[in-house]
């Protein structure tokens, strides 16, 4: 059924700016009642309106009904006296396991969850109407807190068996031979560390987001990277160009002329790192280096990952780069920093060791 409500444009505009004042208070059920009027001045009908915020035709009438004797004095909620009622031990559990399965399973057309968002969830599946302040509470309790997400690979099912045979198989004997050869334990990577600098997380005064200078240039400082295994040595080498099978030959020709030693080279399957250009350098080296390929779509496999973390936070992050020279500077500074802290390098590389795989295995 259509029912017809004709506004003018001065008390539409009051009702919107209702409807943002509710919003900036997270009042989730007047948002809901404030948007069903919406939507009905728009020309939705009354089914549409339900479906679109789960609610009964019988609560559009009503709200519809209560706004043309009231009009903007209808949008009001009062808190029930008494002790407000509580989720149950069941319901906790299910709500957990709605938040695991995100917003979009929940029904929601976002892939973020946010407090308001989650008071919406408690008041629909339940009926139960909590402050944003107290939900923030509750996820503390449930054992929740606000995270930035990670990507991670959408073949990682086909890449399992992989990644269980590397971790039960594979790097067990490398790590065999590397100890019973006297072999460096090499694990490689590359990072390019951007002049327009990167952004993360800080303390900032509520109400002022922190900025941060950028020159806008597009060109990034590129580096080569091995750390070992055993000792926690980092080997590197920046360059300004492309990372390319030419360059990575003559980084590895860098780090054998610093060693007399056998080199296991674990490495991912860049294109650089498997051409055949690469097959032919590391036949034609075969006495002196010996190379594996790490899973695929496995980058978390990889402990010098955690390292460039760690170097773009302290090198990059809310960094203001106005030349180039001033970001090569920077960075090299840091590998320099970090190539003094070799405990620190293999105790970080000791702890992913302990963990690599564990999901696998559990």
């Amino acid at each position: 059924m259509r029912i017809r409500i004709s506004l003018k444009s001065k008390r539409y505009e009051e009702l919107i700016e209702r409807l943002h004042e509710a919003y900036a208070n997270d009042q989730v059920r007047l948002i809901r009642r404030i948007h069903a009027l919406v939507y009905i001045v728009d020309g939705k009908t009354v089914d549409e309106v339900g479906t679109i915020l789960t609610l009964s035709e019988q609560s559009v009438y009503d709200y519809v009904k209560a706004f043309i004797l009231k009009g903007l004095d209808s949008l009001v909620y009062q808190r029930p006296s008494g002790r407000p009622h509580k989720l149950t031990p069941s319901q906790r559990k299910e709500l957990c396991q709605l938040i695991d399965k995100g917003p979009e399973a929940a029904g929601y057309d976002c892939g973020c969850w946010n407090t308001g968002l989650i008071q919406d969830l408690i008041l629909t599946r339940y009926g139960v109407e909590y402050t944003p302040q107290y939900v923030a509470q509750l996820l503390k309790t449930l054992n929740y807190s606000y995270q930035k997400a990670r990507f991670v690979s959408d073949h990682l099912a086909d890449v399992a068996p992989e990644q269980k045979t590397w971790m039960e198989k594979t790097w067990p004997e490398i790590l065999r031979v590397a100890k019973s050869t006297g072999a460096k334990l090499l694990f490689g990577d590359e990072c390019s560390f951007a002049q327009w600098g990167s952004l993360s997380y800080t303390w900032s005064r509520r109400g002022h987001q922190p900025l941060v200078q950028t020159s806008g240039k597009r060109k990034a400082y590129k580096v080569f990277g091995f750390i070992e295994y055993f000792t926690g040595a980092l080997f590197y080498q920046g360059h300004t160009g492309k990372f390319t099978s030419e360059t990575y030959q003559a980084f590895i020709r860098a780090v054998l002329a610093r060693t007399k030693k056998h080199v296991i080279i674990l490495q991912d399957g860049a294109r650089y790192h498997t051409s055949k250009a690469m097959q032919q350098f590391f036949a034609a080296h075969a006495g002196r280096v010996t190379v594996h390929q790490l899973p695929r779509y496995s980058p978390d496999f990889n402990p010098i990952e955690y390292l460039w973390r760690n170097m773009k936070k302290q090198a990059t992050h809310l960094r203001y780069f106005p030349t180039y020279e001033d970001l090569i500077n920077k960075v090299e500074e840091k590998l320099h920093y970090f190539a003094q802290l070799p405990e620190s390098i293999k105790g970080l590389m000791g702890k992913y060791c302990e963990t690599l795989g564990a999901e696998l295995v559990e």
